[in-house]
């Protein structure tokens, strides 16, 4: 062995390439048609030719797979009630990032045990979004590690790019070659700026090194992706979703070319971390959308069944059903009511920009 290398790895275990998974669990026709219909749709909400609002709801992290599905049978029957105005999506994410430490998600430690048992994760988590698709619900999800989309990006409708790597180039060179619509959220200083220029980033061809179906490490070339946008998500415990904060925003956006809208996160920063407070933002988006400013494309809502978070107790069968393991939600009525006075709110369908 090297004196100079890998000094500080441990093991090397070697993952399952996604060409094998992806056989052992196959959409349907039916399956890659709503996908690929749900990302034609979310496009023309980003780009104002579709004028309903979209709203991008569910837990913040999905450790369960009996609430997960419990959780979409429940907002799939809210989403065909609701469909004239309101475009939902299900909030399907599977990777945390960590300030410091912490449970990074059930692809990370699927059993919740700190095992890393990660080619159980990402089997879980592709069977988890077969069966939320089948519910007829589109799919969003916040993507960290570069290899993953080969694992399940066949499966995501709307992608996330999260505050703590808007900024990094690896990222932005991902969602050049991403099949759906991503957004970048601001970073967790409130800095937007660097949103706007993830956007303009990942609109351009890149190459770069990265993995292929085979698992082979490869010369990746993009084309670029039109349908990123910003999320704005507060920061320093400071909102922005204000009408001047969004306006300097779009007059960012405009500056830099990019015509796609806007989405804006209710939890994080622009509640204060507070998750009641979301109900605040939601409000005020909607007030501002019903009033004329369409850059505002839909919103991003961290709901659970049950409302709140917990922490992983030592024995996992302590975990309470229903309850977030990571950032606290609303419950789910909260979200049939939040939801329904949205529609009621946004009236008839708002002229596109």
């Amino acid at each position: 062995m090297s004196a100079t290398q890998n000094i500080h790895i441990q093991s090397f275990e070697r993952l399952r390439p996604a060409t094998e998974l992806l056989s052992s669990l196959p959409a349907s026709d039916a399956i890659s048609t709503l996908v690929r219909e749900s990302r034609q749709t979310i496009a023309r909400i980003l780009s104002g030719e579709d004028p309903r609002f979209m709203v991008i709801c569910g837990p913040c992290s999905i450790h369960d797979e009996k609430a997960a599905f419990e959780y979409a049978e429940r907002f799939a029957a809210l989403s065909r009630e609701l469909g004239d105005r309101l475009f939902p999506v299900m909030r399907v994410y599977f990777e945390k990032p960590r300030t410091t430490v912490g449970w990074k998600g059930l692809i990370n430690d699927p059993h919740l045990d700190g095992t890393y048992d990660i080619n159980t994760g990402l089997e879980k988590a592709r069977s988890i979004l077969l069966k939320i698709l089948e519910y007829g619900l589109p799919t969003a999800t916040e993507f960290l590690d570069p290899f993953v989309p080969q694992y399940i990006g066949d499966l995501v409708c709307y992608a996330a790019i999260g505050a703590r790597t808007t900024e990094s180039q690896t990222h932005r060179e991902m969602a050049s070659g991403l099949s759906m619509p991503v957004g970048f959220k601001n970073n967790t200083d409130g800095n937007a700026q660097v949103a706007v220029e993830a956007v303009q980033s990942a609109a351009n061809p890149h190459s770069f090194l990265g993995v292929d179906e085979n698992g082979m490490i490869s010369v990746v070339r993009t084309t670029g992706n039109p349908y990123c946008h910003i999320i704005l998500r507060g920061g320093r415990n400071k909102p922005n979703y204000d009408s001047a904060s969004v306006a300097e925003v779009i007059q960012a956006l405009t500056k830099s070319g990019s015509k796609n809208h806007i989405i804006v996160d209710c939890s994080h920063a622009n509640s204060g971390k507070q998750h009641g407070k979301q109900e605040i933002a939601l409000q005020e988006i909607v007030e501002q959308r019903k009033t004329g400013n369409n850059m505002l494309a839909g919103i991003m809502l961290e709901s659970h069944l049950f409302e709140g978070n917990q922490k992983i107790p030592e024995n996992i069968a302590d975990l309470k059903y229903g309850v977030s393991i990571t950032d606290a939600c609303v419950d789910f009525p909260t979200t049939e009511r939040l939801l329904r006075d949205a529609h009621a709110n946004l009236g008839a369908r708002t002229a596109s920009v």
